[in-house]
């Protein structure tokens, strides 16, 4: 089995692939792609770029150019749920694209023209022993939807919103399109969000640091989820 590991931002994906062996660097549409053995297992890793558009030419080609199996998308995301907070995890059982809205023609908010879905399932396996490593690890976590738009969410008002429309746990910029790109190819998915910020628009002092450990820590889950598989 081969898995494809995509993160948005090099401090999410970079300690990865400096733990590859045997590998090999290809530049695919920009991006670099990092193939070779991680815990034993094949994989293929790449930073993306931020939001929907760079997750999806990410995605599209990690499938049809490396044939992967599975893909996992890792990084960190603002909490929306009362029950994970700075440093938990959310983990996808679905993800959304809440700026997907073609309700004046009728349509619910957030349906996926052509495929007709709002809610595009994670695969149930990967996602089980993605919970599996947390618990093993001791971390807090939660299981839900993960909502992602081409928007940095910083507003209360907007985060209900999310929270209310699709019951999301969780809301950043990719996995709602590399949930997309699998789901049209047939290709499992999980989508792992290590909590960084509130998504409340409270001003925090510390935000980059908190990413580079929330970073660490969705890697971290990461490499104990393959050494599982």
């Amino acid at each position: 089995m081969k898995i494809g590991i995509i993160g948005a931002m090099a401090v999410e994906v970079e300690s990865l692939k400096a733990k590859v062996e045997s590998k090999t660097v290809e530049t695919v549409s920009g991006i670099e792609f990092v193939s070779g053995i991680l815990c034993g297992k094949e994989v293929v890793i790449a930073q993306c770029g931020i939001g929907k558009v760079f997750a999806a030419i990410c995605t599209e080609a990690m499938i049809v150019r490396y044939g992967v199996d599975a893909v996992i998308n890792t990084g960190v995301a603002g909490t929306l749920s009362e029950n994970i907070g700075i440093l938990d995890l959310a983990i996808s059982d679905a993800v959304v694209q809440h700026d997907m809205d073609t309700s004046p023609l009728g349509d619910p908010v957030g349906l996926l023209s052509g495929i007709n879905i709002v809610k595009l399932p994670a695969a149930d396996w990967l996602v089980d022993k993605i919970s599996a490593a947390a618990d093993k690890m001791g971390i807090r976590h939660e299981r839900g939807v993960i909502a992602s738009g081409d928007q940095f969410i910083s507003n209360a008002d907007k985060k209900k919103y999310i929270k209310g429309e699709f019951g999301a746990i969780a809301c950043e910029m990719e996995g709602g399109s590399v949930g997309h790109v699998c789901y049209v190819n047939g290709v499992d998915f999980a989508v792992i969000r290590s909590i960084s910020d509130n998504a409340s628009g409270e001003a925090n002092m510390e935000y980059p640091e908190m990413v580079k450990r929330a970073a660490a820590q969705s890697e971290a889950l990461v490499i104990k989820t393959l050494s599982s598989l």
